[in-house]
């Protein structure tokens, strides 16, 4: 009669549960029979003493829900995870104080997060995020396709915020032309947007060294500045429109984009 193998099985529980691991690789069609207080198992795979029939028999210390509990194949091992009819921890898992040779605790109180069956190895794998595997190349890229990388958002208001001030105070000036009388036009509506961005710049941020690294700052400064690039660009264009082709020609001196945009309209004699 040939000798019967047993595979190595790996044990553990949590208070509701209890898991085996069998140590079985390529298992085809396993015969399993489980029951209240015992499992037999027996399956053809490669084990200690590589292709060979294995089998084994369970008789547990306590009794479990064998609707409740079930069993998974994979390619390098067998995983049971059984269903304890009363919750509590065992103080064995067989009913008998010795155990068998093959069978091996991992611990009465393992931790389920560290244990990772095949299957979970899969999932973790389909879930990864290629920002974290792969951080140096995303942020090239990132600033090749965008030009920045998002770290230097946090970096706005030291890069550009100077600038920002300097123009803002000039901004004075559209108050000033028509109080002077350089411009037509009253000063009311121009006071009451440079004040507001002002107190905004001035008084809200640059007074209060924690917003200087929020990424806020670089949107409202992409916002302001897209907003000035539309309005210059609209005023520069009705001015124009309400000058003669000859007048325009000879005495504003266009330069770069508006100029060519200006010729596109409106363009000079031949």
């Amino acid at each position: 009669m040939p000798e019967v193998l047993s595979p190595f099985v790996y044990w553990a529980q949590t208070e509701s549960n209890l898991t085996l691991k069998v140590d079985l690789k390529d298992v085809k069609n396993p015969d399993v029979h489980l029951e209240n207080k015992k499992l037999q198992f027996g399956a053809q795979g490669y084990g200690a003493r590589g292709l060979n029939k294995y089998a084994f028999t369970l008789d547990f210390h306590s009794a479990i829900d064998p609707e409740e509990s079930h069993y998974k194949v994979y390619d390098r091992n067998v995983d049971f995870t059984l269903k304890k009819k009363e919750s509590g921890w065992w103080p064995r898992i067989t009913g008998m104080p010795q155990k068998p040779a093959w069978l091996k605790t991992v611990g009465l109180q393992i931790d389920f997060d560290r244990w990772k069956s095949e299957e979970d190895v899969e999932d973790d794998d389909e879930s990864r995020d290629i920002m974290e595997d792969y951080p140096n190349m995303y942020n090239k890229l990132e600033k090749e396709e965008l030009g920045y990388k998002r770290e230097s958002i946090e970096g706005t208001y030291e890069a550009v915020g100077g600038p920002m001030k300097f123009c803002q105070l000039m901004q004075f000036l559209e108050v000033m032309h028509p109080m002077f009388g350089y411009t037509k036009g009253g000063f009311v509506v121009p006071l009451l947007q440079v004040l507001g961005r002002s107190i905004i710049l001035f008084c809200m941020i640059d007074a209060e060294p924690r917003m200087h690294t929020k990424p806020v700052i670089f949107y409202l400064f992409l916002i302001w500045s897209i907003v000035e690039l539309v309005r210059n660009v609209h005023d520069d264009v009705t001015y124009v429109q309400s000058q003669s082709k000859e007048v325009v020609t000879k005495k504003i001196p266009f330069q770069g984009p508006l100029k060519r945009l200006v010729y596109l309209i409106m363009p000079g004699p031949d």
